[in-house]
């Protein structure tokens, strides 16, 4: 009996799987977990190859954080495993640290031209500043200027046309911004105080969050097998009748009331994977292929797990238009961020704030790119809300959680 649960939860990646834990364990919730696919973890998940390897079916996740309490509360579910991310870019027959710092200046550049290009940027912008690479394209010297045209030429633009599916003019300021020269000799992809992998993979951390013993799931099941949404009545239905508990829903929102404004776009990708009968394919976990190549970059797992193995497995991955209706498609990764594609979510946000006892959180929920870190910080917030709605009205009246 569905009325029997206090809240269920759409989807067990990490907002859904950190709110079930805290509803289970701190208010003795029952809670029923639906994912639509069949295992737990979104795309975070990993699992041994038919060669034993450990890989990231959705590609590398790497946990990386400057949220303490954050790094805590899953501490108390995995071991961590010490790991620092670096990659190196495929250009021109090198191999170069990205993002673009002070060692791949010197590995670019003839050591004179290299030494007195450091000391312009260190003048210009200080010792180990992060410069975006549009403010260093605007920089009034013109031996700065002619760096930066050959980091966006050479490393950015072209892996970020691929990334997206378009040509350079269509890329979005705010990706480009993102994109930083580091003037420093530190070469670490991030920065956070707390990197690391689960010591046993982002599966069994999965498991653990998820052993209570008042936390029910059933994979495979998609929400609306059992639940509709009574838009006269603003109720959320079973085959019972209404159902009186949170309903929290970590899913795409365009989907969840049936694309009535119009299909949210996404961008997806294909992964191709390889097992190689040796100790090591490349020199880091990520090289990165922004200019010869249809994929974008290759992983090899073993540099980040640490595992023993005789051989190795690797992936590429390969940028792809998404599509809902095409299996090979249908995983959306990267939200377009346009203004007509935010002002639809927002119609599709005031939607869901009609129906009581409703909460969206999640990435593909609030149309946004979190960082893994963010997503567990969103759902201990949306947790504590729940919990003040709680404690503020009867068990039987709890409120719905604005965000």
């Amino acid at each position: 009996m569905i009325a029997e649960y206090d809240a269920v939860i759409v989807g067990a990646g990490f907002s859904g799987a950190v709110v079930a834990e805290r509803l289970a364990s701190a208010l003795n919730w029952r809670v029923l977990i639906l994912e639509q696919r069949r295992h737990i973890g979104g795309n975070c998940y990993d699992e041994p190859d038919e060669h034993g390897v450990l890989v990231h079916r959705y590609g590398p996740h790497l946990f990386h954080t400057n949220k303490r309490e954050v790094w805590d509360y899953l501490g108390r579910f995995t071991s961590w495993r010490p790991y620092e991310h670096k990659v190196l870019a495929s250009v021109d027959g090198r191999l170069l640290p990205v993002p673009f710092n002070l060692n791949s200046l010197h590995a670019c550049f003839a050591p004179g031209e290299a030494q007195a290009l450091e000391k312009r940027l260190i003048a210009a912008y200080g010792p180990s500043a992060k410069v975006p690479i549009l403010t260093l394209r605007e920089s009034h010297d013109a031996a700065l200027r002619a760096l930066a045209e050959y980091i966006y030429d050479k490393i950015f633009v072209n892996y970020t046309c691929k990334q997206w599916g378009c040509g350079p003019e269509e890329i979005s300021p705010a990706v480009t911004a993102r994109v930083p020269v580091v003037i420093s000799r530190d070469d670490r992809y991030f920065h956070d105080p707390h990197q690391g992998v689960p010591e046993n993979g982002y599966t069994e951390l999965f498991k653990s969050l998820l052993a209570n013993r008042r936390i029910d799931l059933r994979c495979g099941m998609a929400c609306e097998e059992i639940f509709s949404f009574d838009h006269e009545n603003e109720e959320i239905r079973t085959s019972e009748g209404p159902f009186e508990g949170q309903f929290i829903y970590t899913g795409m929102l365009d989907a969840l009331f049936d694309f009535r404004f119009g299909e949210l776009p996404y961008r997806s990708l294909r992964f191709e994977f390889e097992h190689l009968p040796r100790a090591r394919f490349q020199p880091a976990t990520t090289v990165n292929y922004p200019n010869d190549e249809d994929f974008t970059r290759i992983t090899e797992f073993r540099h980040l797990t640490g595992q023993v193995h005789p051989g190795t497995s690797i992936v590429r991955e390969y940028p792809q238009d998404y599509d809902r209706k095409v299996v090979a498609k249908a995983v959306p990764y990267y939200p377009f961020l346009t203004d007509e594609n935010q002002t639809r979510h927002r119609r599709y946000q005031m939607l869901a704030s009609r129906f009581p006892g409703l909460v969206t959180l999640g990435r593909l929920a609030d149309y946004r790119y979190y960082n893994m870190d963010d997503a567990v910080a969103n759902a201990l917030e949306v947790f504590e809300k729940i919990r003040e709605g709680t404690d503020a009205l009867s068990y039987s009246k709890r409120k719905t959680v604005v965000r």
